[in-house]
């Protein structure tokens, strides 16, 4: 009877963690689907796309320096072991994804730029097949072809009368960032031991390894850095340029960072970048309440397919 019981404890543990991680997925995927809007309105305003990542790094870096010294509790060897992870972390899932993404939306709408980010999840089953031979499966194939569909739909159609190739370049990059970054998610979420690095402290040290990149880029002139402190339109209202960066640095990064982290330890790679799909549909919603960004009919047609590809990938992954 005891091992019964505690079989029974272990799977009530099991589907509380799972519901936590459920939590936590969504509070990531809608504080991530803020920061399309939030830079959106500081570019509008005369901010470079590095410029507007620089800021939402440097002000995360800030909001999580305490936490990340009180979750380490003077294990300063964790850190130090785990710098490469941090490193990766910081150039690539902060610093490249970011930069690349707001690139697009300097050019696209949110809701679109969003979408073809999220493609990265498809080049994920591509590179296993190319890589490790994992060939997909029928539904895989399909989702791919419904992906593939309603991009050429984007592309063709768009209520400014066309889509930016230049932003379709740089959102399809951040889709290749996000494909590296979920390969590192899921080394990293299977590290759920003691001795891994916290969620707090590994987004600390990838803020501030991004930070750095950025800085030394625009400090050698090899991408423009450009601030301004005029005041940036949102829901139809003037406010000042300190709403939008502190929004970006403390919930697009901060919140968004450290939760996705704990619900990809606790749901696993998987079902954790499936729960991170969400975003796509509250980028959308806020482009759309706050910065009246909305989608045409056949945009609308493509973005579901695109969405329907994504999501049929994911249940189908191996």
């Amino acid at each position: 009877m005891v091992p019964a019981a505690g079989t029974a404890s272990t799977a009530r543990a099991g589907r509380a963690g799972q519901g936590a991680g459920l939590a936590l997925g969504l509070l990531s995927a809608m504080c991530f689907g803020t920061s399309g809007t939030s830079a959106a309105a500081l570019i509008a305003a005369g901010w470079s796309p590095a410029g507007a990542v620089l800021a939402r790094v440097c002000v995360a870096a800030l909001a999580l320096t305490v936490p990340a010294i009180i979750a380490l509790r003077g294990r300063w060897g964790l850190l130090r072991r785990s710098a490469g992870q941090v490193v990766i972390y910081g150039l690539v899932g902060v610093a490249a994804c970011q930069f690349c993404y707001f690139n697009a939306i300097a050019r696209m709408d949110v809701g679109i730029a969003i979408l073809l980010e999220y493609l990265g999840i498809v080049l994920i089953v591509g590179w296993l097949w190319v890589r490790h031979g994992q060939r997909p499966r029928p539904l895989t194939v399909l989702g791919g072809i419904a992906a593939l569909g309603g991009l050429a739909l984007m592309l063709d159609l768009s209520g400014s009368g066309g889509v930016s190739l230049a932003g379709v370049a740089w959102a399809l990059a951040a889709a290749v960032a996000m494909a590296v970054y979920f390969f590192q998610s899921a080394s990293t979420s299977a590290a759920d031991g003691s001795d891994a690095l916290p969620p707090v402290a590994l987004t600390w040290g990838g803020m501030v390894t991004g930070a750095a990149a950025l800085a030394l880029l625009g400090a050698a002139r090899l991408t423009p850095l450009s601030f301004s402190a005029a005041d940036v339109t949102l829901l139809n209202a003037r406010v000042s340029w300190v709403v939008p960066v502190l929004a970006l640095g403390v919930i697009a990064a901060a919140i968004a960072y450290v939760t996705g982290i704990g619900a990809a330890r606790r749901l696993g790679a998987k079902l954790g970048s499936f729960v991170a799909l969400a975003e796509v549909l509250f980028a959308a919603g806020f482009a759309w309440l706050l910065l009246h960004q909305v989608p045409t009919g056949m945009q609308f047609l493509g973005g579901l397919l695109i969405l329907a590809g994504v999501v049929a990938v994911r249940l189908d992954e191996a």
